[in-house]
């Protein structure tokens, strides 16, 4: 190829040829609906390079992430629907609408100004209508849905005044639990302790699905060093008593924080 591979021009260009009737027999036969899974995919691969810190890995990710976006507006500009051209225009024209405090006169104090104003442009445009709740995607995880939700409805001041209120909320939900009475009870309650603990993690600046990511990386790594460990000493993790397999716990913690 002629083009600099280092534009978007060529980017596209790729796209389109890969979708050409001499191109990938795969890649024609992608529709809108068989890409889902991959978007998907491609998404939580890269949010695995930022748990990681993998700089050079991310780099790649977001061009995989990129390739399903460029897959996406082709297939739409073949049948007629849209062009990449005209994603690029919504975008471009959003950004600018939606701050008037760079692009515009206008002045705001903090990021909690720009939020506030963000939702008004939002009401002009007619974007929400009934509710701050509307408009979110009802099938994204349900740990980050609940981060959402609890963000917006702060804006409009339904929060705690400060994080001991929060907290104080997890104590008396887990306290809920223990009091149940039964198993329908008790799953309300564990809802209501995990959406009260995702509100702490609000509160912390924590993002509860990429918390929750690192802890199962965690506990797969050490687990699978008590397995490695245990077939190198020639014993069965089944033999072991609960204290022993606690200490060995307590090896694969020392062990893989080391390695890390």
């Amino acid at each position: 190829m002629e083009e600099d591979l280092g534009t978007f021009d060529a980017f596209y260009s790729i796209v389109a040829k890969l979708r050409s009737p001499d191109g990938c027999p795969w890649d024609r036969k992608q529709t809108h609906e068989s890409l889902k899974p991959y978007l998907i995919e491609e998404a939580y691969e890269t949010l695995q390079t930022l748990d990681d810190g993998d700089t050079n890995k991310l780099c790649e990710e977001l061009g995989d992430l990129l390739l399903q976006i460029g897959l996406h507006a082709r297939i739409a500009e073949e049948s007629g629907e849209f062009e990449m051209a005209d994603v690029l225009r919504l975008i471009n024209e959003k950004l600018i609408r939606r701050h008037p405090h760079v692009f515009g006169n206008v002045e705001v104090a903090d990021e909690n100004e720009v939020m506030v104003n963000w939702e008004e442009i939002k009401r002009a445009e007619g974007k929400i209508e009934k509710s701050l709740l509307e408009g979110i995607p009802h099938n994204i995880p349900s740990l980050a849905y609940s981060q959402i939700i609890q963000q917006r409805a702060a804006r409009v001041g339904f929060d705690w005044n400060e994080i001991d209120g929060v907290m104080d909320k997890v104590s008396e939900e887990l306290e809920e639990i223990k009091n149940a009475e039964n198993h329908q009870q008790k799953v309300c309650e564990f809802g209501d302790l995990i959406f009260a603990l995702s509100n702490a993690a609000r509160w912390m600046d924590i993002e509860l699905e990429s918390a929750l990511r690192q802890a199962n990386e965690r506990f797969r790594e050490r687990f699978m060093y008590m397995e490695e460990t245990s077939n190198k000493r020639g014993i069965s993790m089944n033999g072991l008593s609960i204290e022993e397999l606690d200490i060995l716990w307590e090896e694969a913690k020392r062990q893989t924080e080391r390695g890390n």
